[in-house]
């Protein structure tokens, strides 16, 4: 069961969706329904199914079978993995950002609305003062926020963001956290995927396992066990409680470190 809110408005819902690629299914049978405030993880192994079910969400992929439908007028934002950016791109900070926003007959041209809107952005993530960097000058996490920036200055009511702290340290990556926190409670519903299963998913309200279909979703309690792990990565996973926490062990992995030493 998901928490509840007080706004349930359904922003997106799949019904008996499967779906692929060039007649190749990678999702079967899934049925998700995203609500407004959601906080969720989708998590699984690579090529499992996540970033289709993001793309399902987002719209820009159709089911093979079933039915994907939005609330009218749903404002959606994406964010993409940082490996599938060009980071030689010769664009700065704020020139990046700006590429966002709506076209209209005035494209290139900025207004001073605009670079307002930007800059509030930008301080909002705390990343204003490199708004003229190029963006290849960038840290792992302020590369990460720049997109999120990107994301924001569109006013989305639903934040899509594949596998925001891959790539990056402990402690940016607890920051990235808590900033998505942030902005979910301040009414932006929010679905990211992950493999970080204790750095990310133990902390996330709600929490989907995907291995080409849905095998579990709930509270972190609910789906971190070891049966619907092992069901979503094909091994055997230990769960512990730790100062409330639950956290994951790969069972092959300890034994294989153990028979090293």
């Amino acid at each position: 069961m998901r928490p509840m809110s007080d706004d349930m408005t359904v922003l997106a819902s799949l019904e008996d969706v499967s779906a692929g690629y060039d007649h190749h299914t990678v999702l079967t049978d899934v049925d998700f329904r995203v609500h407004t405030c959601d906080f969720t993880g989708i998590v699984g192994p690579s090529g499992a199914g996540k970033t289709t079910l993001l793309r399902l969400l987002l719209g820009t992929l159709a089911p093979m079978s079933g039915t994907a439908t939005h609330a009218k007028g749903a404002r959606v934002a994406y964010v993409p993995q940082l490996e599938t950016v060009d980071w030689n791109f010769p664009i700065t900070v704020e020139e990046c950002v700006l590429m966002s926003r709506p076209q209209s007959r005035w494209w290139p041209r900025t207004t001073s609305a605009e670079r307002t809107a930007v800059r509030d952005v930008l301080e909002r993530l705390g990343i204003a003062g490199v708004s003229h960097r190029h963006i290849r000058d960038l840290s792992g996490g302020q590369q990460q926020r720049m997109f999120l920036a990107r994301a924001l200055l569109r006013d989305p009511e639903l934040l899509l963001l594949d596998e925001p702290t891959s790539g990056v340290d402990v402690s940016t990556r607890h920051d990235m956290l808590h900033l998505l926190g942030d902005l979910n409670a301040d009414g932006l519903a929010i679905i990211l995927t992950t493999h970080d299963l204790n750095g990310m998913a133990a902390h996330l309200p709600h929490l989907v396992c995907v291995n080409h279909r849905i095998v579990g979703e709930g509270s972190p309690e609910q789906v971190l066990t070891p049966p619907v792990l092992e069901a979503t990565f094909g091994a055997r996973m230990e769960v512990l409680e730790h100062l409330g926490m639950r956290v994951v062990i790969d069972e092959a992995r300890t034994m294989r470190a153990v028979g090293d030493e």
